[in-house]
């Protein structure tokens, strides 16, 4: 089955968790979706006031129902709004039974912040990309300073 200018809203007691926007989405007998014109995940916050927290974009999606998981190809961004984060990738997964969004140990990644430029390979963090882990971190690094002031 296929459906044009798709809006999906997926919610938890009432509170409205995230929303798939794509331009074209295919359906198959065992429950997969693919969206091979491009998907965007947009995540809200936990207290279900519509604020958006981050958003995820790629050029293709897939929708596993057996693992319950989205695989992003393609130009992969997500973008944690109030944090102003930043992450570009090619390929990323997102599970949402455990609501993390990962890569493969040995996909590049980037990390953009307002103080730092990370790149490195596999990256671990939770789905609205507040907190995160790259598996070999590379770049530039803001450290604390060790020097006490005077």
């Amino acid at each position: 089955m296929e459906t044009t200018n798709v809006l999906t809203l997926v919610s938890d007691s009432a509170k409205l968790k995230f929303q798939l926007t794509a331009p074209l989405e295919q359906q198959f007998e065992n429950g997969d979706f693919i969206y091979p014109k491009g998907v965007m995940v947009t995540f809200y916050s936990a207290d279900g006031k519509k604020t958006v927290v981050n958003t995820l974009t790629a050029k293709y999606g897939k929708s596993d129902k057996a693992k319950n998981l989205y695989i992003m190809r393609g130009d992969v961004r997500v973008v944690n709004v109030p944090q102003e984060q930043r992450l570009n990738t090619e390929e990323l997964f997102f599970d949402k039974n455990k609501q993390l969004i990962y890569t493969d140990s040995a996909m590049f990644v980037k990390v953009t912040t307002p103080t730092e430029y990370l790149t490195g390979y596999g990256l671990t963090a939770n789905q609205d990309f507040s907190r995160y882990k790259i598996t070999s971190p590379r770049g530039i690094f803001a450290a604390p300073s060790t020097t006490p002031v005077p």
